[in-house]
């Protein structure tokens, strides 16, 4: 039963590589708004999981839906028209494009679902102000610090105003330092635009950022107490 008001619902997934299984039957649920982290041991089908939930891999068995649309169901071409429109990435190393300025990947996804050029800076310096790097905002990601690159990628992350934020360890490359305040950012800036924020982590401190937690162990997931 998908629980009331789900924005994404996942049931039973299954997925292996090889002989070797990564979800063995995991179940998820995120609502509008709510920032859930994804914990675990390392290879124990966390990022597996975010993977289906965001569609870019498909489960061998199991269901994800999003809203009333079943992702599972969908073509290749229709997940990523769905990931290009309502959805935002944020990975461990930024995966910014480096033959472009930060203001010109900011703008990147917004110009791939064609808003004009003009129209897409603007909104990309916006939002380069709002995570703290609008000085950077000239500057190839060769050029800037870890922590301004990832601030970088959060912004583009959110620049479309996605539904569901998918976060696989943003704070894996960076300081401690560093990482708590691209947490306390992306977390600000996911509920002020009422994004949900799917956020893959193995730090407790990451973690504290949720609203709740779900523990993947086995390629079982398992709901835990709220992070406070």
């Amino acid at each position: 039963m998908i629980p009331a008001g789900s924005l994404l619902h996942a049931v039973a997934l299954h997925k292996a590589y090889g002989r070797t299984p990564a979800l063995d039957g995991a179940d998820f649920s995120l609502h509008p708004g709510e920032v859930v982290a994804v914990m675990g041991p390392s290879g124990s089908g966390k990022s597996t999981l975010l993977h289906c939930l965001a569609g870019i891999i498909a489960p061998d068995s199991g269901t994800v839906r999003y809203g009333d649309r079943e992702l599972t169901a969908m073509s290749d071409a229709e997940r990523s028209a769905l990931r290009r429109a309502d959805f935002g990435f944020v990975f461990q190393f930024g995966q910014l494009v480096p033959e472009l300025t930060a203001l010109e990947n900011v703008a990147l996804p917004l110009r791939l679902n064609g808003t004009r050029r003009r129209d897409a800076e603007r909104q990309a310096r916006e939002w380069l102000e709002r995570l703290e790097v609008d000085t950077v905002a000239d500057r190839r990601p060769g050029e800037v610090s870890g922590g301004q690159g990832q601030r970088v990628a959060v912004a583009r992350a959110l620049a479309g105003r996605p539904r569901v934020v998918f976060a696989d360890e943003p704070t894996g490359a960076l300081d401690s330092l560093n990482g708590e305040r691209v947490m306390s950012l992306l977390t600000d800036a996911a509920r002020d635009t009422r994004a949900a924020v799917v956020l893959v982590t193995h730090e407790a401190r990451v973690a504290a950022y949720s609203d709740r937690e779900v523990v993947v162990r086995d390629g079982i997931a398992r709901e835990e107490a709220a992070a406070v």
